[in-house]
């Protein structure tokens, strides 16, 4: 199996027919990741576009790739953040109202079990926390949590030291558990005031 640098160094000398290997190595990650940035605006139908976008640009760009800058992927990862933010800057201005945006729950509530409610309620909140970061805590957490990259790649993809990402992640988790806090004790103190009640 050819590496990424193989794969690049033939597709520069014109075997293009290459580039879908590299895009069937990578599409699933970069998909995933689309996807986790845009579900906190509610946006996700509009992840494969995204992700689509973001291969034909680097397919347009891979002549100025420079292995010694960074890893394929990570440059990868940096064109799908970039196509992503400047949509969401496009919806903002734009303003499209959610019911617009082509949105819609799955199920009727009363058609869901209650720990499945639940359990949305729960990841609702999460994805609403983690909406209301700064865009580079954002997407420093989506990169660290859910693409599972490490410290040295998420520097690479948002431009910034290692020490500066960890910072970011601390911020972020912190944000978010702070914005969670009065739901997680909510159940809690309810139970507790029942308890003197009686």
């Amino acid at each position: 199996m050819m590496t990424d640098s193989q794969l690049i160094q033939e597709i520069k000398q014109g075997n293009i027919e290459l580039y879908s290997h590299l895009m069937r190595r990578y599409q699933r990650k970069i998909l995933a990741f689309v996807y986790h940035m845009l579900k906190s605006s509610g946006l996700e139908m509009m992840a494969e576009d995204l992700c689509s976008e973001t291969f034909y640009k680097a397919y347009r760009s891979l002549h100025s790739f420079r292995e010694v800058d960074a890893s394929f992927s990570t440059w990868l990862y940096t064109i799908a953040r970039n196509t992503v933010l400047s949509e969401l800057r496009k919806q903002r201005s734009g303003s499209v109202p959610l019911e617009e945006s082509g949105y819609t729950p799955i199920a009727p509530p009363d058609a869901i079990p209650e720990q499945a409610i639940l359990r949305t309620e729960q990841v609702e909140m999460v994805r609403e926390a983690i909406k209301n970061l700064p865009e580079k805590q954002r997407s420093a957490l989506i990169l660290r949590e859910y693409d599972q990259l490490d410290y040295q790649e998420i520097a690479k993809v948002l431009g910034q030291t290692v020490s500066a990402v960890k910072s970011l992640l601390f911020r972020a988790r912190s944000s978010v558990k702070n914005q969670l806090e009065p739901y997680l004790y909510e159940p809690l103190l309810e139970e507790r005031e029942g308890m003197s009640s009686r």
